[in-house]
């Protein structure tokens, strides 16, 4: 499969720190980015189901964004370990337990007799995306080796993003077209999640010679003198997960204002397509300047939350639409960006937890936004609430340009 295989079965693990296997072929870069995808479609299956889910269990919009935010508490909980054991005791071992955990979480979707049910599945759904950004899209660069990085790179942010799309969106239209709709859709992802634990197995790995220093549970940081450049992409980064984060939470409840539908489809179709331009717009900005895309990165977050702030005030479901897809633009160029920048920046040793610290700087936002909109829009109704988040994503992106105008230096290969 690779120039390494004749090597025995027991050392296929040895470290590239130690000696570096042959260079794996350009497909195997592709198929390592497969596991990421097949966790972050599980990230998102839930959120066309939400409206259903609420309807048997009677909760709040406060509430609905609590459910969320359990993601983003076990999401964070799982990046204080799995960077650090990642880069220890290699990516493989991280991300096969991350794998049974989502299947786990998807048995416990597919059968929620409560919402008590429905945040434990997504506890459980945060720690194994949490593995999936630190060790899946660290392995993903360990695949390419050190002559593609930029395309481990590429290929690792966009699998987190396209996977985040294509879970709503077949839970849509599973959950319209197929029976048992919060049901079939986790059993899909159970499928999916069986390939990927197999492509784990198979993938040519390599395992750290050092244990590392320090605690084992700790807050993710980067090498002394890296500082500025995380700083920096998690500037960007954060504004534009915060905006889709929202998106997926209470998107479907102002696309039902705005349409007067409550079409799982039409919901799950917005948040695929705002995570396909997500994806996209990587592919079209790759050869950019570096500050050139986490500058349009803040820009387009910025004119996400505008034209957001424009659909309530016009009650335009094509307005929301587009600030939708402005929003995955926003967070596609932020990703792309500060991800490139810790991968040409870090040394292999520490990848992984400095990704983990790149998603902590990010998600953090992004579970406490969203929920604070979801409990004031009790209070004061969803267009205000609305409104008041987009001034202030608006204002944080105003920050984030200014910053990486004033650091172009230091973002530069």
């Amino acid at each position: 499969m690779v120039a390494t295989q004749s090597r025995p079965a027991d050392s296929r693990e040895s470290t590239a720190l130690e000696t570096p296997p042959g260079l794996a072929p350009t497909w195997w870069i592709w198929l390592a980015a497969w596991p990421v995808t097949a966790i972050f479609v599980l990230s998102n299956a839930a959120t066309p189901l939400y409206v259903l889910w609420q309807r048997d269990f009677g909760f709040s919009k406060g509430t609905m964004t609590v459910v969320f935010a359990f993601y983003i508490v076990g999401l964070l909980g799982s990046l204080l370990v799995s960077g650090v054991a990642s880069d220890r005791l290699g990516r493989r071992a991280v991300l096969l337990p991350a794998l049974t955990l989502a299947a786990v979480a998807c048995v416990i979707f597919a059968t929620a007799p409560s919402v008590i049910a429905l945040m434990i599945a997504r506890l459980l759904t945060g720690i194994a995306v949490g593995a999936a950004v630190s060790a899946g899209m660290a392995a993903v660069t360990d695949v390419a080796g050190p002559g593609r990085k930029p395309l481990g790179a590429l290929l690792a942010s966009c699998a987190m993003v396209l996977g985040a799309g294509v879970g709503p969106l077949l839970a849509g239209v599973l959950s319209e077209t197929a029976p048992a709709p919060t049901v079939t859709v986790f059993l899909v992802e159970i499928a999916l999640l069986a390939t990927a634990f197999v492509t784990v197995l198979r993938m040519p790995l390599a395992r750290p010679t050092s244990t590392g220093n320090g605690s084992w549970i700790r807050i993710p940081g980067v090498p002394r003198g890296n500082a500025r450049q995380l700083a920096l992409g998690i500037a960007v980064f954060a504004p534009g997960i915060t905006a889709t984060s929202f998106v997926l939470s209470l998107g479907p409840s102002l696309l039902s204002g705005l349409l007067g539908t409550t079409s799982r489809i039409i919901a799950g179709a917005m948040a695929f397509a705002m995570f396909l331009t997500a994806t996209a717009v990587q592919f079209a900005v790759r050869s950019l300047p570096r500050p050139t895309i986490m500058t349009a990165s803040a820009f387009g977050t910025a004119l996400a939350m505008a034209t957001l702030i424009l659909a309530i005030e016009a009650h335009s479901a094509p307005a929301l639409i587009a600030a939708a897809l402005l929003a995955g633009t926003g967070q596609g160029l932020g990703q792309l960006g500060g991800l490139s920048l810790l991968n040409h920046t870090i040394q292999p040793t520490r990848l992984a937890e400095a990704n983990a610290a790149f998603n902590v700087g990010g998600y953090i936002p992004a579970g406490l936004l969203p929920v604070s909109v979801g409990y004031l829009s009790d209070a004061v109704g969803l267009p205000t609430a609305t409104t008041t988040f987009a001034a202030t994503l608006i204002t944080l992106s105003a920050v984030a340009a200014t910053l990486i105008l004033r650091n172009r230096q230091s973002l530069h290969p």
